[in-house]
Formats: structure tokens, sequence, C-alpha cells
């Protein structure tokens, strides 16, 4: 399997590229500087400089993929422009030209509460109503897709368990960069999680499963 990680010097998406090369995945990182990237990423990892909204810079290194995780968002900026083109433009950019290169899957990344238009968050030039756009549009464009929405994210893993739910009906809830790639990197290995929508946090008090009970839930 070879995959290729959108944003993979954001927070997020080092833990993906991470954990992909430590479990003997191959990984094309799609970043937008080498000299940030280098000290970020494991060696090894195949380093792909370019812009999102730019596909020429892009889109051939697709060609020889299965899978592509997105892991883009916008940061926050005067620049009101910034999440329609970052967390909307961008992800139909990679959703294209996924489709067209017969990628299996589309891994993304996106956000608790998308769906709740008068969420604080959007205060920030509509940073969730343009994620649920992207989701939207991942939903209609006939790839196998698995949008993971996670709580508020965390930089430091804990010892708190992953709770999984469908698609609006967590509201609150935190949860480790580190456990949010650890769904996105399972849900490969299940279907039950195709076409699905996740929304994850982390509790002390939830029960330990196993992924193919936990993912089963979702789809059922």
């Amino acid at each position: 399997m070879k995959a290729f990680v959108a944003g993979a010097t954001g927070r997020t998406g080092i833990e993906i590229v991470k954990q992909l090369h430590a479990q003997g995945i191959e990984v094309m990182a799609l970043v937008r500087s080498r000299t940030k990237a280098t000290p970020l990423l494991p060696e090894g990892v195949e380093v792909i400089v370019g812009d999102i909204l730019n596909p020429r810079s892009w889109e051939d290194h697709l060609k020889n993929c299965d899978v592509l995780f997105c892991a883009t968002g916008a940061t926050p900026s005067w620049d009101f422009t910034q999440p329609y083109k970052v967390d909307y433009e961008g992800t139909k950019l990679l959703v294209d030209r996924a489709k067209s290169q017969g990628l299996r899957r589309f891994i993304l990344i996106s956000s608790l509460c998308v769906s709740q238009f008068f969420h604080p968050l959007n205060l920030f030039w509509l940073v969730l109503f343009w994620k649920q756009q992207a989701e939207k549009y991942i939903q209609a464009s006939g790839l196998t897709y698995t949008i993971v929405r996670p709580g508020g994210l965390l930089s430091e893993d804990n010892s708190d368990r992953i709770v999984l739910q469908k698609a609006d009906t967590l509201f609150e809830g935190r949860i480790p960069r580190t456990k949010v790639a650890e769904i996105a990197i399972a849900a490969l290995d299940h279907d039950s999680t195709n076409n699905q929508i996740i929304e994850a946090v982390a509790t002390p008090d939830a029960p330990e499963q196993p992924w193919a009970e936990r993912f089963a839930a979702i789809s059922s």
C-alpha cells in the first residue's frame, strides 16, 4: 500500500505520516516547505513540495498511490478566504484528482459540529461551514471515503480511550491528535468504515473495544 498525505506538516498530518511509516506503509507527504518538513517527518518518507491549490505541483504523484489522507486545514489569519480556499477548494481539488487517478480510498480529517452553522468556530470565517461543504462534495464524488470528525484536538497523547459515534451525535469533547491518526489509519482495514462519517472524542471511562466492534457500531 502507498499513501499520499496532504497537510503532512500540520500537527495532525505529522501524526498520520509517523504512524503510517511506523507500520511499514510507503508515504508520500505533500508539504509547502521542504525545510520545514525535513526535521518533522521520519526519514524515508518521500516529500513532495507543492501547493494544494496548484494541482500541477502534486497530481502526478498520485498515480501510484492507493489512499489519500487529507489533513489540511486553514490556520487563523485575517484572510477571510482561507477556510474557503483550503478547507473547501483545496479538498475539492484533492477529491477530483484522487478520482481521476483511481485511488481506492479517501480519508478526510474534518471536525466535530460542522453541521452547526451558529457554532462559535464559524466566527473564524465560516471554517466549519466550508468543512461541511467539502464533506458533501466527497459524498457526491463516487469515491470510497471515510470522514473522521474529531473533537477539540490535543497535541499531547493521554491514556483516555476512544469514543466513536455516528454523524451529528457528538457535540463536545476532546481527543489527542495521535488518536485521530490511529482512527484514520485503522479505518483502512475495515470495510464497515466505507462511506461513513465517524465522530470521535476520548474519555477516561470509555470501554476498551476492538476496532471491528467500534466501527461496526458506526455503520449499523
